[in-house]
């Protein structure tokens, strides 16, 4: 976390309202160009202009040269991930014009900044004190400066060196759910903390406050504020639960299957706000980065019929389920728990060598 002066965070948002501006004629640049001539234009094509931005804005001198080239790299990467949707036939999503309170970073991606013990330097702005949250490790590529909640933060990029953890010959598969977070092949059962839920009433009450303020008030500002550090809050526990599970995962095993599940899809059902509050797409997306970074393997696979399959005889059908957590197959009457039975097929979809035996279960 950053801790500038007045001055400091003056001349901080200062930058950010004329990067956002940049970006935002960047854009209609780019619109203009395509409509009424056909050209598209690329970064490297806008980047040629700047120092003519400089000499006709002399404000624009005081933000550092690669923080003006990132914003028009940034907008050059919204356009070719529209591209790329376009061609994948999905919701294209043109890269929109930034207000006011929607461009909230800027980037240092190669050179003008460093950090030594508590303070954090960056060209242009200056030395501003810093509070890390953990030691620096490695090669320090890129510096990003936030604000989030009127607070402001940098995010450092470092280039580590592999370190693949010792083999443990052991396998596992997950199922994930929203009665419990996850349940592995080995019988745990991961309870889900449900930090969302557990801070609806405090949310609803300011939120409730936030709807009673006048708009455009100091009052409903400040309203505003409240209501976005608890749902900061409420992301960062969920993050930091996803972090320390998808750790253990990795640690204790060298391969660990899940199902291939639709999240976003998901997250559009019945059941959208308890989906969208277990988190299971940051989960999965950690646990791959973890697993690269370890040597460990992560698969995917099928999720078709993982709840309905016998893991026993390999009987597949509807009646097996027969509550939310009980499984009884009606071809060889096995019984079981239904998302450790789930748990079995999703491993053994991964690794079709592993016999499946129902581990005794244990809760934490």
């Amino acid at each position: 976390r950053l801790r500038p002066t007045k001055a400091q965070e003056a001349t901080l948002l200062e930058q950010l309202r004329l990067c956002r501006n940049l970006y935002n004629a960047a854009l209609q640049e780019r619109r203009d160009a395509y409509r009424k001539a056909g050209v598209s234009l690329t970064a490297y094509d806008q980047m040629k202009y700047l120092t003519e931005i400089k000499a006709a804005l002399p404000e624009y001198a005081g933000v550092y040269s690669q923080v003006l080239q990132d914003v028009l790299k940034r907008l050059d990467k919204a356009f070719k991930a529209f591209f790329r949707r376009v061609k994948a036939g999905q919701t294209p999503g043109y890269p929109r014009f930034k207000g006011a309170g929607w461009y909230d970073s800027i980037r240092y991606p190669q050179s003008g900044f460093s950090v030594a013990g508590d303070v954090a330097y960056f060209s242009k702005i200056g030395n501003i004190r810093l509070r890390l949250s953990r030691p620096l490790e490695g090669k320090i590529k890129t510096a990003t400066i936030t604000q989030d909640c009127g607070e402001w933060y940098v995010s450092y990029v470092c280039e580590v060196e592999f370190t693949p953890l010792p083999a443990t010959g052991s396998q596992v598969g997950v199922d994930v759910g929203t009665t419990f977070f996850c349940i592995t092949s080995d019988g745990e059962f991961v309870e889900n903390p449900r930090h969302f839920q557990r801070s609806m009433k405090a949310l609803r009450v300011k939120q409730r406050s936030l709807s009673r303020k006048k708009r455009g008030s100091n009052r409903r500002k400040k309203a505003k504020v409240a209501v976005a550090k608890l749902h900061r809050k409420v992301a960062r526990q969920r993050l930091d639960f996803h972090h320390k599970t998808a750790t253990k995962l990795i640690r204790e095993n060298d391969l660990v299957a899940h199902e291939d599940l639709n999240v976003s899809g998901m997250g559009r059902g019945n059941l959208a706000r308890s989906i969208h509050d277990v988190g299971w797409g940051q989960f999965f997306s950690l646990l791959a980065v973890k697993a690269a970074s370890a040597g460990r393997q992560v698969i995917r696979v099928d999720p078709k019929y993982t709840s309905q399959r016998c893991n026993q005889c390999g009987h597949t059908c509807r009646e097996n389920r027969v509550s939310q957590s009980r499984f009884v197959c009606q071809s060889c009457g096995h019984t079981a728990n239904a998302d450790l039975n789930a748990a079995l097929n999703i491993l053994a979809r991964a690794v079709p060598s592993v016999v499946n035996v129902a581990p005794s279960a244990s809760v934490h």
